[in-house]
């Protein structure tokens, strides 16, 4: 394993944790301490110059944290440290105006940003990682803004970058269960996926769209003029449609449901068989001229992330590449394009951004949530194991992290790990990304569901933990408590998995393995 931070850091870190109490044995009526989250709270603002101040200031992070967020133990510290982390940075985002709250993307103004400063390229991050709040109203308002509020702007910015927005707040809903919501805003969900028809839909029912608006320039397949078929907007919009039809069911609007499985239909169709390339065993970014871009990058990785692909072996294989030290596996993470290509890192721009190979948190958050997907909802896996995808979390974690302290920027370089934005305050917990969502979703492994039963489905490797707890997930209107405890010791209720709802326990078993139980 790679050591996160210097030796003398771990020194102070440690000791700033001592005296943590610990976790009380578990009961129907109470959950674990949060003293541990009090002392992550702490240390991260004792190394924090807060420079700039929203709607929850550092001196209130804690109260905020405990109020909303779901707590988390395991025993690999740095899983643990960096979860915390990065809720200690989403709440920074958080920004009450007059139009109901919202989440921006930069800690200081930028350009290219709306109203608020808030900026759409991370929209579904944003509501992925939100819909586990337990106040559900932030991300009500924030989906708000960008349906009803953005578009009367003199400049609306929803459209300025790329999003799967409808798929998002779908997987919202599975959380939430607001129902009236989802009703309410349907319809103009659906005129926002058919303006995207008109701006950037061809005559073969793809999308086209410039890698910038991607929210990924300087890509090797990309380009600013020409207007290439990507795998990256065509996944979204897949997903939007999918989750068009399956909002539509929940309504009961039989026609907007039967227009989007044919449309979800159509598009699946067409990625498999005008992005595929059966020589690289890849998909691919198709340009004007209709040749396929000679470079593998991760943007190929997307359609698993709506499980897009049909589950055979030829598409399976693709996945092989990310364990490739050629492909995309280098010491600091999952780059964004292939090692082996002879652009690979050639790109970049004068205000320094590129997407031709340097690691993005944006691009690693969804190729684990693809690489989860294909691990857990398909047959053929190709070499992927629930090992590689703990080992590449646990990277992704790990390189949170500048001059010894955890931090989140822009993008880093591959081999060292720099910030390749430096000291640039705008690249300080850049909200682009998403990380607690891929604890709870992915390696923990709940599964959100529309109807009453609870699935989880771990990917933590067998042997791997003893124990681990998750408490007070916010889900279908009730507090769950998820936790693991192999000897029995940990927690005092015996050996095994369990699960509790309300503090009613609804599964007990043995092993941790995927289970289902009735809410």
């Amino acid at each position: 394993m790679k050591q996160l931070f210097s030796f003398k850091t771990l020194v102070l870190f440690f000791t700033v944790l001592q005296g943590t109490s610990g976790l009380a044995q578990v009961s129907s009526q109470a959950s674990f301490s949060i003293s541990k989250l009090k002392n992550y709270s702490d240390y991260f603002n004792s190394i924090d110059t807060e420079t700039v101040q929203n709607f929850v200031p550092n001196d209130q992070a804690f109260q905020w944290l405990s109020n909303n967020v779901p707590l988390f133990e395991c025993p690999d510290s740095v899983l643990e440290k960096i979860y915390y982390y990065r809720w200690w940075c989403v709440r920074k985002h958080l920004k009450q105006t007059p139009d109901g709250f919202v989440f921006t993307e930069f800690i200081t103004p930028v350009n290219h940003a709306g109203k608020y400063n808030t900026v759409s390229s991370a929209l579904g991050h944003h509501i992925y990682e939100g819909r586990w709040l337990r106040k559900s109203e932030y991300m009500k308002d924030y989906i708000s803004f960008w349906l009803y509020v953005d578009k009367k702007t003199p400049k609306p910015h929803l459209h300025a970058f790329s999003s799967w927005l409808q798929n998002a707040v779908y997987n919202w809903y599975l959380v939430t269960q607001d129902q009236k919501y989802v009703q309410d805003i349907l319809l103009t969900l659906n005129e926002d996926y058919m303006q995207w028809e008109a701006e950037k839909g061809l005559p073969n029912k793809m999308f086209w769209q410039f890698d910038v608006r991607d929210a990924m320039e300087e890509s090797i397949s990309g380009s600013r003029k020409q207007k290439n078929v990507r795998p990256t907007i065509n996944s979204y919009m897949y997903g939007n449609a999918v989750a068009m039809a399956k909002m539509a069911a929940i309504v009961g609007n039989d026609t907007l449901q039967k227009k989007y499985n044919q449309k979800a239909t159509d598009l699946k169709a067409l990625v498999q068989q005008q992005l595929w390339d059966d020589t690289a065993s890849f998909f691919k970014a198709q340009y004007e001229n209709g040749n396929l871009c000679d470079a593998r990058e991760a943007i190929d990785f997307i359609p698993w992330y709506f499980n897009l692909p049909d589950d055979e072996k030829k598409y399976a294989a693709q996945w092989d590449q990310i364990i490739d030290t050629a492909g995309f596996d280098a010491p600091w993470g999952l780059t964004t394009a292939e090692r082996r290509h002879p652009l690979f890192r050639t790109h970049g721009t004068g205000h320094g951004c590129e997407w031709d190979g340097a690691i993005w948190p944006f691009a690693t958050t969804q190729t684990l949530k693809g690489l989860s997907n294909l691990l857990t909802q398909y047959k053929h896996k190709g070499k992927m194991t629930p090992e590689v995808f703990y080992d590449e979390l646990y990277t992704y974690a790990w390189s949170h992290q500048k001059r010894g302290l955890p931090y989140l920027g822009e993008y880093q370089d591959e081999k060292n790990g720099e910030w390749l934005k430096g000291d640039n305050p705008r690249s300080s917990y850049y909200n682009h990304s998403s990380f607690a969502d891929l604890i709870i979703n992915d390696l923990i492994g709940l599964k959100p569901r529309a109807d009453n039963v609870l699935k989880v489905q771990p990917l933590i490797p067998e042997g791997k933990w003893d124990w681990f707890y998750l408490d007070k997930v916010p889900y279908h209107g009730k507090l769950l408590t998820i936790f693991w405890d192999k000897d029995g010791h940990k927690y005092g209720k015996g050996k095994g998995f369990y699960i509790y709802a309300d503090g009613k326990e609804i599964y007990k078993g043995k092993k941790l393995k995927a289970v289902t139980a009735k809410l």
